[in-house]
C-alpha cells in the first residue's frame, strides 16, 4: 500500500512537469516514487498528515509552516503530485541555463517570506516575527531577548516606518544573503 511503481506516471506528465519544474524526467520519477510511499491511501494525494511523517519536516521547527505552503499552493485539503512537484521546485538549485520561475531568487524570497506571513497580508508584523523565533528557538531564549530581536529586525528592515515588513523590504534586508544556495536541496538525478 501507498508504494506504487513510478510507471503509472505517463511521458506526457512528466514532459509537462518537466516543462512547469525544470526537474529531470530521472528526479521527476524518484520524486514521484517518494511522493506515492507517503500516500497512505493510495489516493494521489497527501494530507497534511502524510507530510508529516517526513522525519525531516517533522523535526524541523518550521515544519508545520512548510508543510502549509503545500496546501496554500494547491487550495485545498490535499496536494497532488504536479503540486507537490511545484512547490519542490522552489527549493531546486539554480544552474546557468537551467532556470526555471518557480527557483527564481525571487521566487525564493517569496516562499520565505510566506513562512513569516502568518495572517497572509502581504506583510511581516512584530507579532508575526516574535511568533516564527518561538518555533526556531523555543525555550532557549528569553522572551526578552526574542523581543529585542523582533524589534530589531523591525527597526533595520522596516524602510517605510509602518511597523511591518513588506515583501519589497524583506528582499532589501536580504539582498546580500546567498538565498539561491540557502534554499537549495540537491535532488538526485
Amino acid at each position: 500500500m501507498g508504494n506504487r511503481s513510478s510507471l503509472l506516471l505517463q511521458e506526457e506528465e512528466i514532459a509537462q512537469i518537466q516543462e512547469a519544474t525544470g526537474f529531470t524526467p530521472n528526479q521527476i520519477e524518484r520524486l514521484y516514487s517518494r511522493f506515492t510511499s507517503l500516500d497512505r491511501g493510495d489516493c494521489g494525494t497527501l494530507s497534511r498528515e502524510d507530510f508529516l511523517r517526513i522525519p525531516e519536516l517533522a523535526i524541523n521547527p518550521l515544519g508545520d509552516r512548510i508543510v502549509h505552503a503545500f496546501f496554500e499552493e494547491s487550495g485545498s485539503d490535499s496536494v497532488n503530485f504536479p503540486q507537490f512537484m511545484q512547490v519542490l521546485a522552489r527549493f531546486r538549485p539554480i544552474k546557468k541555463g537551467k532556470e526555471n520561475k518557480l527557483n527564481s531568487r525571487e521566487e525564493k524570497l517569496k516562499f520565505a517570506f510566506n513562512l513569516y506571513d502568518l495572517d497572509n497580508d502581504d506583510k511581516i508584523s512584530r507579532d508575526e516575527l516574535l511568533a516564527i523565533l518561538h518555533m526556531m528557538v523555543g525555550a532557549n531564549i528569553s522572551e526578552d531577548q526574542l523581543s529585542s530581536i523582533a524589534e530589531r529586525t523591525i527597526l533595520e528592515a522596516d524602510l517605510n516606518g509602518d511597523q511591518m515588513i513588506s515583501f519589497d523590504e524583506f528582499c532589501k534586508a536580504l539582498e546580500r544573503t546567498d538565498v539561491e544556495q540557502k534554499m537549495s536541496i540537491r535532488f538526485l538525478n
